[in-house]
């Protein structure tokens, strides 16, 4: 019972935490940082440092937030210093690239290139410019657990899905290539709305928060799966 409870109420705070992404304060200018305070990122809206995309755990990794930018950074890109306008010219933890904005400073590490790849698109960033993205829930083999996180099919790469663990990461942590893949409804049950991409022997189970939400993935997922990449694809095949 205590981990149906623990589950429930991470379940709970993951909702909270992304209805609050479309009413949290933009981020700051570049020319705003140092003089104005930021608007930090919630911890629970990350899993992995907004700076070098290390995963966070819980020994060896802390979360900290950059006083200029607001990002969720790990300490090794926190440690440093610099004069902050807004707390009186006092010195503040900040990351590394505000650092270097704020101080004119050079560090002497470089980390540029670093885990560079497909997945090195930003959930946020995707999300604001997406054909949908929602959380959902990718479940495993036997139908009885799986993995929440925030999916999101772009709309500069229409035919791939991306799954982040959060919102907020930097990362996504996989992605389906959906071209080819058969969307399938599955009956609800249980108060689940559950549906299934297939392709050959590989079946991808989901589920949703909605029957609604399902249905927008559903048809998402098979205007993808169809290589359909733009609306007006779609409205002249109907057409007779």
């Amino acid at each position: 019972q205590d981990a149906i409870d623990r589950k429930e109420k991470r379940s709970e705070t993951f909702k909270a935490a992304v209805h609050g992404l479309e009413t949290d304060t933009p981020a700051l200018k570049t020319e705003e940082l140092g003089r104005r305070a930021p608007q930090w990122v919630r911890d629970n809206l990350v899993t992995m440092c907004m700076r070098c995309k290390e995963p966070f755990n819980a020994i060896t990794r802390r979360r900290h937030h950059c006083r200029a930018c607001g990002y969720v950074v790990c300490a090794r890109c926190s440690d440093y210093k610099a004069e902050l306008q807004y707390d009186g010219n006092r010195p503040n933890r900040v990351c590394q690239e505000c650092f270097i904005f704020l101080t004119g400073h050079t560090v002497l590490e470089d980390r540029e290139g670093k885990h560079k790849g497909i997945l090195e698109k930003g959930a946020a960033e995707v999300s604001s410019r997406s054909l949908l993205c929602s959380s959902l829930q990718l479940l495993d083999k036997n139908g009885k657990g799986g993995t929440r996180g925030w999916f999101v099919i772009p709309q500069d790469d229409p035919l791939v899905l991306y799954i982040y663990a959060a919102p907020q990461d930097v990362r996504a942590h996989t992605s389906i290539p959906l071209l080819g893949y058969q969307v399938q409804d599955m009956p609800q049950s249980e108060s689940r709305h559950l549906f299934q991409l297939a392709q050959s022997r590989q079946v991808f189970t989901f589920m949703a928060d909605t029957e609604e939400l399902k249905r927008r993935w559903m048809k998402a997922m098979a205007r993808s799966a169809a290589g359909i990449t733009h609306p007006e694809e779609e409205e002249e095949d109907a057409d007779p």
